[in-house]
């Protein structure tokens, strides 16, 4: 087997994936499932359910009559797979009823139909709250049972309860009260079937334990702890989610009621999820419970008059994108008074640019390429540019890199100039001292990994790039630029020397009018570096996707290996190792944050055995470096961008195993 065979089936094994592949991904979208309007039949009140207005607030009061209407197969929700989620929360808002002693009556269950077990439920009494689930082992099957003192819920007030699942942690929340937490000896099953079950709202499946209150609200949200999204509000009509059926307008109360609950037909300030803005809410207040803020509405856009601090709660897909191929690389960037836009770097002929459109990336535009890397947007005065770094040759085996000028006239990208590359990467666009230039990583020329990667330099005069520095590189993946104070750096990571994975990639710094090597750092199969400044430090991270050697026997387990984050040390003039995270085949690095704390994302691809493989989410904390915050499913994943518009913030991941790029939302508290 030649190197250059070799080097595709170790260091890049993002081919595609054969027909006995398959994508994993969660059971249920990573939102809140709205159990109750999935429960409610059509004919509600031939069903034996009827709706009540108490205290303004609507709910649906069951009957003996609705023990099987008020039920649908947990398939409707579990539709690729049939595994409940190892960590939920389960809120409830519920007009208690008074029980008698030693009464229980049941909020919500899932039932196997065939043998009429109970997988899942929550149950009611005058003193307890008892959450049920099936536990098995080798010997058997049984029902574990955790119990919580039951709050003062027949007070004939509207309450809500959020029931927060992680492994052996039970923690449930009163009216965003002091939470209740129970460690139980039983930890909730991580592999809990509920194939051929049915989800059963106010019953378990009999008209024994049938509940004789009212419920407004029974919300099923994934691997998520619900709290941060209703606390501190405390008022009923801040939910996750209600039925259509219950969403109607609450009605002027009677004259008794007046002062106990104000009503103002005119009300300026709007409570609740985003509303729209609008003529007819023009210089109307909306106040956001769950972030803390109070917006005006001016024009049709709602501005921020007061805000608490944002947090990052838990990310939601936003899009499923699907692309013309399997997708190397995107980049997302804004063209002034025309829009957001996003590139994607597709591995076959077409590649693609997608406009932000009523909240949603839509098709634009299709430029061809010859199995695309990656794209570069930069301007220089008022032109815009976008830059592809093409890996193979074009239909006459030439292998030209092609850059493309914005025509405000047509509104698309057109061809501007080619400029001969081999096998490229990357291409760096940066300014130093008033000049512009682009940097192109050259991967390699037929076999040979150890070439020459080139600068070029904008000529005011021909307004063309031409070739201006060369630098020695080994399979070169990325270019990095970054300045410090007044000084000017440029890292390539260097993925592959013919033999090895294990090879120095350079820091050069800007010296006389060229890069000079400052600095060389230890990598394996470097991807990808990533610079980040957190208040006065500077951070450096490199994405390392394999340890390789010709010489050694291929293993599994050479693609999960650290990669390493450093940090500059001024007195040194240096960067020094900080922290060591262990990736699976890293590709990319991508830092963001929200509102005042940091993140890095990585781009896992590959273990050894599978490319369904987490992504993880890392936040800053200090003096502990990066800890992982959230895991997220990728499949193949190659680059994270990140984006922001004034519906909030996002990230976009591409995948190099299927046509299919995610863009995920950032939920913030």
């Amino acid at each position: 087997m030649s190197v250059l065979l070799t080097l595709c089936v170790v260091l890049l094994p993002l081919a595609t994936l054969g027909r006995g592949g398959r994508r994993w991904e969660p059971c249920t979208d990573l939102r809140p499932l709205d159990i109750l309007a999935e429960a409610v039949p059509p004919n509600g009140a031939e069903s034996g359910i009827s709706v009540s207005r108490v205290q303004g607030a609507l709910g649906l009061q069951l009957s003996a009559a609705a023990l099987h209407a008020m039920s649908f197969p947990a398939s409707r929700i579990f539709v690729r797979c049939d595994l409940f989620p190892e960590e939920f929360s389960i809120v409830v808002t519920l007009k208690a009823p008074s029980l008698p002693p030693k009464k229980n009556e049941y909020l919500f269950t899932v039932v196997a139909e065939g043998t009429d077990a109970l997988l899942l439920g929550l149950r009611y009494s005058s003193t307890r709250l008892h959450f049920l689930f099936l536990s098995k082992d080798r010997a058997g099957a049984w029902q574990t049972r955790v119990s919580f003192q039951s709050p003062a819920l027949a007070d004939s007030q509207w309450h809500t309860l959020v029931l927060a699942v992680s492994e052996d942690s039970f923690s449930l929340t009163t009216d965003c009260g002091v939470p209740v937490d129970i460690l139980s000896d039983v930890p909730f099953p991580a592999t809990l079937s509920v194939q051929g079950a049915r989800f059963f709202v106010g019953s378990r499946r009999r008209t024994k334990g049938l509940f004789t209150g009212l419920v407004r609200q029974l919300v099923l949200l994934p691997g998520s702890d619900a709290t941060a999204r209703l606390c501190p509000c405390r008022n009923a009509d801040i939910v996750l989610s209600i039925p259509p059926i219950l969403q109607g307008l609450p009605a002027r109360p009677e004259d008794n009621e007046v002062l106990k609950y104000p009503y103002e037909t005119d009300m300026k300030v709007t409570l609740g999820s985003r509303p729209p803005c609008t003529k007819e809410e023009d210089a109307q207040f909306w106040f956001d419970a769950g972030r803390k803020g109070l917006y005006l509405c001016v024009g049709s856009e709602w501005v921020s008059v007061l805000a608490a601090k944002e947090k990052l709660d838990y990310v939601e897909e936003h899009q499923s994108l699907f692309t013309n191929s399997e997708t190397l690389g995107i980049e997302v960037f804004v063209i002034p008074e025309t829009g957001l836009f996003i590139a994607t770097a597709n591995r076959r002929a077409t590649s693609a640019i997608y406009k932000w459109t009523d909240g949603r990336f839509a098709s634009y535009q299709s430029i061809r390429t010859h199995q695309a890397q990656s794209w570069r947007h930069f301007t220089i005065g008022k032109k815009i540019f976008l830059a592809v770094a093409n890996f193979d040759p074009n239909e006459q085996g030439q292998e030209f890199s092609v850059i493309y000028k914005w025509s405000q006239r047509k509104l698309r990208f057109t061809l501007y100039q080619r400029v001969a590359t081999h096998s490229a990467r990357d291409w760096e666009a940066f300014e130093v001292a008033g000049e512009h230039f682009l940097a192109v990583a050259n991967h390699r020329e037929g076999d040979n990994h150890n070439i020459d990667s080139v600068i070029y330099k904008w000529n005011p005069r021909t307004r063309l790039f031409e070739a201006n520095q060369t630098i020695a590189t080994s399979g070169a993946y990325d270019w990095e630029f970054f300045t410090v104070g007044p000084y000017s750096f440029l890292v390539v990571a260097n993925a592959f020397n013919g033999t090895s994975t294990k090879v120095l990639s350079h820091l050069y710094i800007w010296l006389v009018g060229s890069f000079q090597l400052f600095q060389s750092f230890p990598t394996f199969g470097a991807a990808d570096w990533e610079v980040f400044h957190i208040g006065d430090r500077i951070f450096l991270a490199v994405a390392n996707s394999q340890s390789y050697d010709v010489e050694m026997q291929m293993q599994n387990d050479s693609y999960v290996i650290n990669s390493v984050i450093y940090e500059l040390n001024v007195t040194a003039q240096t960067f020094v190792k900080f922290q060591e995270i262990p990736t699976c085949s890293a590709l990319d690095w991508e830092f963001f944050s929200v509102g005042e704390d940091y993140f890095l994302v990585v781009a896992n691809s590959f273990d050894g055995s599978t490319f369904s493989v987490n992504s993880i989410i890392y936040r800053w904390q200090g003096y502990e470096g990066f800890v992982a915050v959230h895991s997220l499913p990728t499949f193949g994943c190659r680059d994270w961008e990140t984006f922001r518009t004034t519906a909030g913030s996002y990230l976009v991941y591409s995948s190099a195993k299927e046509p299919l790029s995610r863009v995920l939302k950032l939920r913030t508290g």
